[in-house]
């Protein structure tokens, strides 16, 4: 562990992250936004290896089947590249991979036959069941070194941030 250092924690890490080579009179939103964005993309690096270890899939994939799985009618694909915020040609080609793993099957909308609604079928909802199941056990292992009371801090600290970004100019009421 390094030497503390009068912004440092206890629980610094030795490895460098994006804040690295930031000094101690670097700002301190700089900082801030650094460190969440390095945070974030370990834990993302973390689960998407997990997937592809354990599952041989990738984020992307979980990502769909949750959306799908929140819908068990289905979605039409625009709406489902609209939640994944991805372009209309991604959601077709993870479409076209997971209706040929038999996991997802395309539906003709009966109101409106030119339509087509994409859900997950029985295989696949089961799939994604056991992927979730382990994304969350993942989650819990990665979280559980804070301590709950710590996590619930943080957690409601990250709602409070969410709520001043929401408002016009990320400023607070």
């Amino acid at each position: 562990m390094k030497p503390r250092t009068p912004d440092s924690t206890p629980y610094a890490s030795d490895r460098p992250g994006r804040e690295a080579g930031l000094s101690h009179d670097d700002h301190q939103a700089v900082r801030l936004w650094l460190r969440l964005l390095t945070c974030s993309t370990q834990i993302e690096q973390t689960i998407r290896s997990n997937l592809q270890a354990q599952f041989g899939t990738t984020l992307s994939r979980f990502d769909y089947m949750a959306q799908l799985s929140r819908f068990p009618e289905g979605l039409r694909m625009k709406t489902l590249s609209e939640y994944l915020m991805v372009t209309g040609g991604n959601v077709t080609g993870l479409t076209d991979q997971l209706v040929a793993e038999g996991w997802v099957e395309r539906v003709v909308d009966e109101g409106d036959r030119r339509s087509m609604f994409v859900r997950l079928t029985a295989s696949g909802q089961q799939q994604f069941d056991r992927m979730a199941a382990e994304h969350e056990q993942w989650l819990e292992q990665l979280f559980s070194p804070l301590g709950s009371p710590h996590a619930k801090a943080l957690y409601e600290q990250l709602g409070e941030l969410r709520r001043v970004l929401d408002q016009p100019g990320g400023k607070r009421d």
